[in-house]
């Protein structure tokens, strides 16, 4: 059940209630008990009070008596799916646009619905266009705003519409009142495997919305271009014929690990992935390192490279295993024992086919 502020509520499993203060996220809201206590609630757990609604009015049609209620019924509006994105701490992931896909049963992350989430982690405000291939047509799907670090939830769909989130386009303008950067608008292309969204791993622990999603990065504030005039066209007022510079490209990063024309060889072992490991438990610098994996991998993909060694160590295996089923989701990739000679029993070569 969706609430709204201001509605009042009584406990599903025990007796009380009180009255919605503020909706944290599509499933926490905050509640004001009797008592004046503030605490959150997940909305599953609470139920509408209709013993608080506005009561019914009787009027006459044609000599008839009816009823209707005082008010009429409000219809939902984007400004209800609008949350922030993370109101319980700090958020870690780089400045950027995301969708992400979070299923509602955390427990069973391959059952149930999916929330799909646009996540505008920047200062600026943008309106999106959301387009997808459904049944050999592109269609026009969502079209709104989001503030900044802000979310919206697009749909909420079941596991047998899956394929009709796999394939579109979101085009997205970013727009501030006192910007220090024009952007250009931002036209992407979405390709998700299906097959990502049937695996558990697909679904990892992020600080940008509540529970485990799949994450797809659309655009980050590294990556979008600005749009402005050259200081001579600032000072002149008029367009110059002389050749304006490309903008200076990122680095990649895997050119960092980088050995050879199109091989590199990445050590993940924790203390060369973060400089600081104080407060992470083994599960935190466990994802960590997956996620550099998949970074430096996708890196290394949309940059030619070839071959890819990777350092994961000797241990329990565990690194290793995530490896090598993360490397399903990709297409055109082998793995293979990296030189004992070099490295030991504790690494693995990935190697990248060409593209044909």
């Amino acid at each position: 059940m969706r609430f709204k502020i201001g509605d009042k509520v009584n406990f599903l499993n025990e007796n009380g209630g009180g009255t919605i203060t503020a909706i944290v996220d599509q499933r926490l809201v905050k509640i004001e008990t009797g008592d004046g206590f503030e605490m959150p609630v997940l909305s599953s757990d609470l139920i509408l009070d209709f013993r608080a609604q506005p009561p019914e009015e009787k009027y006459e049609v044609s000599g008839f008596a009816a009823t209707t209620k005082a008010s009429e019924p409000e219809t939902e509006t984007a400004e209800e799916f609008i949350t922030e994105i993370n109101p319980w701490g700090s958020i870690q992931e780089e400045k950027g646009i995301y969708l992400a896909f979070e299923p509602h049963e955390q427990q069973w992350l391959l059952t149930g619905e999916i929330d799909v989430h646009l996540i505008n982690h920047t200062e600026n405000d943008i309106l999106y266009s959301l387009f997808m291939q459904r049944d050999g047509q592109i269609k026009g799907i969502d079209f709104s705003s989001v503030p900044k670090n802000s979310k919206i939830v697009i749909d909420t769909i079941g596991r047998d519409h899956i394929e009709h989130w796999t394939k579109g386009y979101l085009q997205v303008l970013l727009h501030s009142d006192l910007p220090e950067k024009i952007y250009l608008p931002v036209h992407t292309v979405i390709d998700i495997k299906a097959n990502r969204f049937f695996k558990e791993g697909s679904f990892q622990p992020n600080t940008l919305i509540q529970g485990k999603a799949l994450i797809i990065s659309i655009a980050t504030l590294s990556e979008l271009q600005a749009a402005t005039d050259t200081e001579l066209e600032r000072k002149y007022g008029q367009k110059m014929k002389a050749a304006i510079a490309e903008p200076v490209k990122e680095k990649p990063l895997i050119d960092k690990h980088r050995t050879d024309m199109d091989t590199a060889v990445i050590d993940l072992h924790i203390g060369e992935v973060v400089d600081n490991i104080a407060g992470l438990s083994s599960r935190d610098m466990f994802n960590i390192q997956l996620d550099y994996f998949r970074k430096t991998l996708e890196s290394a993909i949309k940059n030619d490279y070839r071959k890819i060694t990777y350092i994961h160590g000797v241990g329990n295996g565990v690194l290793k295993n995530a490896i090598i089923n993360e490397m399903e989701n990709y297409d055109a990739l082998e793995n293979r024992m990296a030189s004992i000679s070099k490295f030991g029993v504790g690494a693995v070569d990935v190697l990248i086919k060409p593209n044909d």
